[in-house]
């Protein structure tokens, strides 16, 4: 949460899972996020159960968070009813303390427009990173999304370069 940059609204507990209502300011938006720890597979009673508590919250975007597995009907229906899963292998620290882990940082879209239009490019035309990157899944990217970074360069002091951020 703090990564992206999400602010707490409300904590509960709910039998077997862990309820958090929070702003995304980067989006304008409230999400709800699972945190289910005991659970072995994630099926998809559970993304129809967050689909029905996202509507009756009047919430836009979802999150499960898992130490178990996530079963292949899960993940399709997840992508289609606009919850993020995260996977149980996603680390459990911050990367980006790291030395060798440059700085990544989500553009807005008017510093979207303004990289775009400075170079002279399409977004495509851009070097591309996965959403499934570790650092772009840490600060929440999605595919269409552009992402600074911002490394340490022992000759030109830091050097910041741009990815394209792509499915996969």
């Amino acid at each position: 949460m703090k990564l992206r940059g999400y602010r707490l609204i409300k904590r509960e507990k709910q039998k077997n899972t862990i309820v958090f209502k929070v702003k995304m300011p980067r989006e304008k938006k409230t999400a709800l996020i699972w945190a289910i720890p005991g659970q072995e597979t994630v099926g998809v009673q559970y993304i129809n159960q967050l689909k029905k508590t996202m509507k009756e919250a009047e919430v836009e975007r979802g999150l499960i968070i898992t130490s178990g597995r996530y079963t292949q009907a899960a993940n399709v229906n997840a992508r289609k009813k606009g919850i993020e899963l995260i996977p149980r292998i996603f680390l459990p620290f911050d990367i980006f303390e790291h030395e060798l882990v440059p700085k990544h940082e989500l553009l807005e879209p008017e510093e979207k427009e303004k990289v775009l239009a400075e170079s002279r490019m399409q977004p495509y035309q851009l070097p591309r990173i996965r959403a499934s990157d570790p650092a772009a899944k840490a600060i929440g990217a999605r595919p269409g999304d552009i992402v600074r970074i911002i490394r340490k360069s022992p000759t030109a002091g830091s050097y910041i370069s741009y990815r394209y951020v792509v499915e996969g």
